[in-house]
């Protein structure tokens, strides 16, 4: 199972060989999101329609990034559905059941053992944290019928499926940027490896960050469009700034829902009538009023992807102003994630150190995971290895055809 932050897979193992379920319809892949419909009492969506239903503004809760909680102080928060109070956990497990009655129903059969993926790091720089994150997740596993869970590096699994293509033995750095962490490892691969069943020796070091996708949205969106809601305007009393720390939380996918209080409706009435730009404030207020947050947060993540192939993208707001657009630039999104694509090299060039290792040592880089499109990122890690080949193969199902690879081995 690979429960990912935006996207998630999950496979079985049949005649010893990996098949990736449909998950949602025929595809393999599924939007990592939740929404409970208020519409229709009782009524669960997942995925893509989900997001659909959210699109269509349905009456309901829609949850995305569900993955960032289990690292985070959230994991211990409720939010209220339906009127009613439900831990998030609770809502994590509520995605991860679907995902198993999805793999079981392809199988035709009840599963109860699970190769779980996990990122090196939940949590940067707190191993308890981390633990807690780990048995969080498995204690999920457990309640929602598996009995027997291993967990493996998402990297390590992703090594697993670049090995099946790899025509020589080399070293290689699996750089797997997700949606909520980045991923490294150093593995050697190769067709003498390949059959070997205990592959701990070719695991030469493993690296984290808590650096993903949803911190690039944040980034951009706080860079490009929240300017437009007020974002760094100033209030007529004592020249002051517009408060802050609603955008952030806004731009923020793990916590939008949480910006929808009375209270916050309150406080920007109020600073509509305080402020120097009161039109770009009352979009915010509302976007706020009419729970908006998640529309907002899709258009810019669908600006950076288009970044990724592109160096200008327009972003439609006609949702909050019938004539509203924010403009964004490729170097716009590197500059605003200059400090975040830092670490990500710092991150991989640590990886190759603890390993023991100098940097021309690297034949390959692998990459992987959706954020890995980013030019910047691969830029970056890139640098760690500079006389490396990039390689990159199914990006978003490496991990989850790999950690079923690896459940085929251990089975």
């Amino acid at each position: 199972m690979d429960f990912g932050t935006s996207n998630s897979a999950i496979g079985v193992v049949r005649d010893k060989a990996a098949a990736l379920a449909p998950v949602e319809e025929s595809s393999t892949l599924i939007p990592s999101a939740v929404f409970f419909d208020s519409e229709t009492k009782g009524r669960v969506l997942f995925g893509n329609e989900a997001i659909s239903a959210y699109v269509g503004q349905t009456e309901g809760r829609l949850m995305r990034a569900l993955k960032t909680i289990l690292g985070s102080p959230l994991i211990e928060e409720e939010t209220v559905i339906g009127g009613r109070k439900v831990a998030l956990a609770d809502v994590i497990e509520t995605f991860v059941r679907h995902l198993k009655h999805k793999a079981e129903a392809f199988a035709g059969r009840e599963i109860t053992s699970v190769v779980h993926g996990r990122p090196v790091r939940f949590v940067d720089g707190d191993d308890k944290a981390d633990a807690r994150a780990q048995d969080m997740l498995e204690t999920i596993a457990r309640r929602v019928g598996f009995r027997d869970v291993a967990f493996v590096y998402e990297p390590i699994a992703a090594a697993h499926h670049y090995e099946q293509t790899a025509e020589r033995e080399e070293l290689a750095l699996i750089a797997d940027i997700g949606g909520g962490t980045s991923d490294f490892s150093i593995v050697r691969v190769g067709p003498r490896q390949r059959d070997r069943v205990d592959r701990g020796s070719d695991v030469l070091a493993n690296a984290g960050v808590r650096v993903g996708g949803t911190d690039f949205d944040t980034a951009l969106s706080l860079a490009a469009v929240m300017p437009n809601l007020g974002l760094g305007t100033q209030l007529v009393e004592k020249n002051l700034p517009m408060p802050n720390a609603l955008y952030h939380e806004l731009a923020t996918w793990a916590t939008i829902n949480f910006a929808y209080t009375y209270k916050n409706e309150r406080a920007l009435a109020e600073l509509v009538a305080l402020a120097c730009e009161p039109e770009k404030v009352e979009r915010l207020l509302t976007l706020v009023h009419h729970r908006l947050g998640h529309r907002l947060a899709f258009a810019v993540e669908d600006a950076k992807i288009t970044l990724s192939a592109e160096d200008r993208v327009t972003i439609l707001l006609t949702f909050l102003d019938a004539n509203l657009a924010a403009e964004a630039t490729r170097g716009q999104l590197d500059g605003a994630i200059d400090a975040r694509l830092d670490r990500l090299h710092a991150t991989a060039r640590d990886c190759i150190a603890v390993a023991g290792l100098a940097s021309t040592a690297i034949d390959t880089i692998f990459l992987t995971g959706g954020s890995s499109r980013v030019p910047a990122v691969r830029a970056a890690i890139a640098r760690a290895a500079p006389t490396a080949r990039l390689a990159a193969r199914s990006d978003l199902l490496s991990v989850a055809l790999g950690l079923t690879q690896v459940a085929g081995a251990m089975s």
